[in-house]
């Protein structure tokens, strides 16, 4: 199964619709986005797509109430600033990674695959034995490359793309 990873879209919407066309173009099963939607009308992009999208909350997401509801609209299901996700036998922990006790539950958890965001640089590395992969901004607000993420979860690999 190929996942796309998404985080730190801010408001966007001219990025986000490519990164949800991207998406599209490459028949994800399940999208993951690592939080900082920002404002309730970029959600509206997302019902686009045909496949689950979940999410966490990041330090800029100040309406969570707000957010949770228009996403859900949409089909998207924010769960707080934590969550797990099994996918394909991976156990995957989802987070922005502002907060420091989010980022200690993943890094000493029992993960496959950890998911974050918030520095807005894309990465990829191993650590404590887990796949942790940050998929970079979809804004380009602070690097000036606009990318996304994605993960096969049968090779446990994955790679970032600019759109």
């Amino acid at each position: 199964m190929i996942i796309g990873l998404i985080s730190d879209t801010h408001d966007n919407l001219p990025y986000i619709k490519k990164a949800i066309e991207k998406l599209k173009e490459e028949h994800v099963k399940l999208v993951l986005h690592a939080g900082d939607y920002i404002s309730p009308f970029t959600a509206k992009p997302y019902a686009e797509l045909d496949v689950p999208v979940i999410g966490v909350f990041g330090n800029n997401c100040a309406e969570t109430e707000h957010l949770k509801r228009v996403y859900a609209e949409v089909g998207c299901d924010l769960r707080g600033y934590f969550t797990e996700v099994e996918a394909d036998r991976l156990k995957i922990a989802l987070l922005h990674g502002h907060r420091q006790k989010d980022l200690d539950k993943a890094l000493n958890g029992d993960y496959d695959v950890i998911i974050r965001g918030h520095s807005h640089r894309s990465s990829i590395i191993e650590e404590n034995g887990k796949l942790v992969v940050n998929p970079g901004e979809v804004c380009g607000y602070v690097s000036g490359t606009n990318s996304i993420g994605f993960l096969d979860t049968e090779k446990r690999f994955a790679w970032i793309a600019e759109i």
